[in-house]
């Protein structure tokens, strides 16, 4: 629940905290006392837009803390756990607005998105009010409230699993067919590509090996002349150790170390000889230069043909052969993806329908309930139904095939219609104020807003929203704005919005604390400004008729 809010520098207040409790807590004052701020500063604490109008004149900027109590279990937690968000409770969002507009989000002092603060405040409070019952208007919110009625969640999440792999399975048969219509358009180009490639058979690395014994060709006469002259060279050296060897082989058992090392060099004297005779086979022997010329551009060729480069040229053969391949056995390959795409189309479809007779039970039950709180809401004459109609196939989607209206008639034998066009403000407030009683029981959020609920009702209508406001604060924390004696008076606790000061107008929000100020206040909204003994006697009476 929301156990307090703190305004800072928002229009008429300069500062204050509000700590609120449990169950119903009515906000009561004169019209144009600062109630709206009040709201429009919980509403900016949830997320929505700011604007710079809201910064106190005189002050640079305004800030709006409000503290959740929340269970450990609660939802958003495991939320904030997937935006990579470690928080615990209690919970502590805060947004700033600077005179320049520019605003900031804090969950718990960590720096979010605006959207990000917006998405956590739906999880812990739900604002209704007369000229904000976009909700109810918006009709994918009413599929929300059916499933959330009927309580098939693992079913949905089921749903949209299956809605996925059809939609997958589609996509990658539409591709499918995509390559192989335009790869049959080039079936001749393809069997043709891959004979030149087959008759070329190019392999990886080729270029550069030919490349390289090219270069080497083209130095051939040079690589021969120097052969030539190390020869010579080496015949010279040779006989030049001859000569050594004679002269020492007198001496030989006084000069072991020159025997050694003359040894030495005659094992180098014949690597050197075997490694010339190597290179001159080798040059002896290599292709000719005019057939390596042929074969790299052959190659060059073809890399240019396919718009790749030479060592992929393998490759795309490959590719080539696989789009043939693909047109001689297409028959197949896409019997197989249609067959997929219609196993995954009827397993969507049989969880779809059976979601569907849910939402149409759930519905049926809806409709009953809501139609027993309505006679004293002061629309007796009214009627409240649920549509769930199947959409045609292009338009389902992962929630399932149903489209699922709220309509209402107000008055009798009238057919039902969409609430926008049929239900006034105060009218949709109380239609709210209904389907949330009913689905109470569900709800997942903490904390409910009602901003004059009670417009344009008195009497025994007020008295009767007042109850059920009691009632529907058993499940939920309720914060209800209210100019109505009757639902004040069935409050758990009550605050004042006021405006004061002397130099500087201010709004002030005071708790009424002892039943003597709620009288007072509650006789001041019967009797208007100036108070009598007749109206604080109906206030105690209200009072004690809230109590009971």
């Amino acid at each position: 629940m929301l156990a307090s809010l703190t305004i800072k520098n928002v229009v008429l207040i300069d500062q204050m905290t509000v700590h609120f409790d449990s169950g119903l807590c009515a906000l009561t004052g004169e019209t144009g006392a600062g109630k709206s701020i009040l709201l429009d500063s919980l509403g900016l604490a949830l997320g929505s837009r700011s604007d710079a109008k809201l910064v106190r004149h005189g002050t640079d900027q305004a800030s709006v803390t409000a503290e959740f109590n929340i269970a450990p279990e609660h939802q958003i937690f495991e939320f904030l756990k997937e935006q990579d968000l470690e928080t615990e409770a209690p919970l502590i969002l805060r947004r700033t607005v600077g005179v320049d507009g520019r605003s900031r989000a804090f969950v718990n002092d960590q720096a979010v998105s605006v959207n990000m603060l917006k998405n956590i405040g739906e999880f812990l409070v739900e604002i209704h009010g007369q000229f904000d019952t976009h909700k109810l208007l918006n009709a994918g919110y009413h599929i929300m409230l059916v499933d959330e009625y009927a309580d098939h969640k693992q079913a949905l999440k089921k749903l949209s699993a299956q809605w996925h792999e059809w939609k997958n399975a589609q996509e990658k048969l539409i591709t499918e067919q995509s390559r192989i219509e335009t790869a049959r358009a080039d079936e001749e180009y393809y069997r043709s590509a891959l004979e030149d490639l087959d008759k070329l058979d190019p392999k990886a690395g080729e270029e550069e090996t030919l490349s390289a014994l090219r270069t080497k060709l083209m130095r051939r006469e040079k690589i021969i002349d120097s052969l030539n002259s190390a020869k010579l060279g080496l015949q010279d050296i040779e006989s030049a150790t001859a000569t050594v060897w004679r002269a020492i082989d007198g001496i030989s058992d006084d000069a072991p170390k020159v025997l050694e090392a003359m040894d030495k060099v005659d094992a180098e004297l014949q690597e050197v000889a075997s490694s010339l005779d190597d290179l001159a086979y080798e040059v002896d022997n290599s292709e000719y230069l005019s057939e390596i010329d042929d074969r790299l551009f052959a190659l060059k060729a073809q890399a240019r043909k396919h718009s790749c480069e030479i060592d992929a040229l393998s490759a795309k053969r490959e590719e080539i052969a696989q789009a043939l391949n693909d047109i001689e056995h297409q028959d197949h390959l896409l019997a197989d993806l249609i067959k997929a795409v219609e196993a995954y189309k009827r397993s969507y479809q049989k969880q779809a329908e059976d979601i569907s007779k849910a939402r149409q039970k759930a519905s049926a039950k809806l409709e009953k309930l809501i139609a027993l709180e309505l006679p004293p809401l002061k629309l007796e004459k009214a009627r409240f139904e649920v549509s769930v109609a199947q959409l045609p196939e292009e338009q389902w989607n992962e929630r399932g095939m149903d489209a699922v209206k709220f309509l209402v008639s107000t008055n009798t034998n009238t057919p039902a219609g969409d609430l926008s066009k049929i239900a006034s403000g105060g009218e949709m407030s109380r239609f709210m104020l209904a389907l949330k009683l009913v689905l109470s029981e569900v709800g997942s959020a903490g904390s409910l807003v009602f901003d004059e609920v009670d417009s344009g009702i008195g009497g025994a209508t007020a008295a009767a929203v007042g109850q059920r406001l009691a009632r529907l604060a058993e499940r939920a924390q309720l914060l209800v704005v209210t100019h109505s004696p009757q639902v004040a008076a069935m409050a758990k606790n009550q605050w004042i919005v006021a405006k004061g000061g002397d130099d500087v107008v201010k709004t002030n929000i005071i708790q009424l604390s002892k039943i003597e100020q709620r009288r007072e206040e509650i006789a001041r909204m019967l009797a208007g400004a100036e108070i009598t003994e007749e109206a604080r006697a109906a206030a105690n009476k209200l009072l004690e008729a809230g109590a009971a």
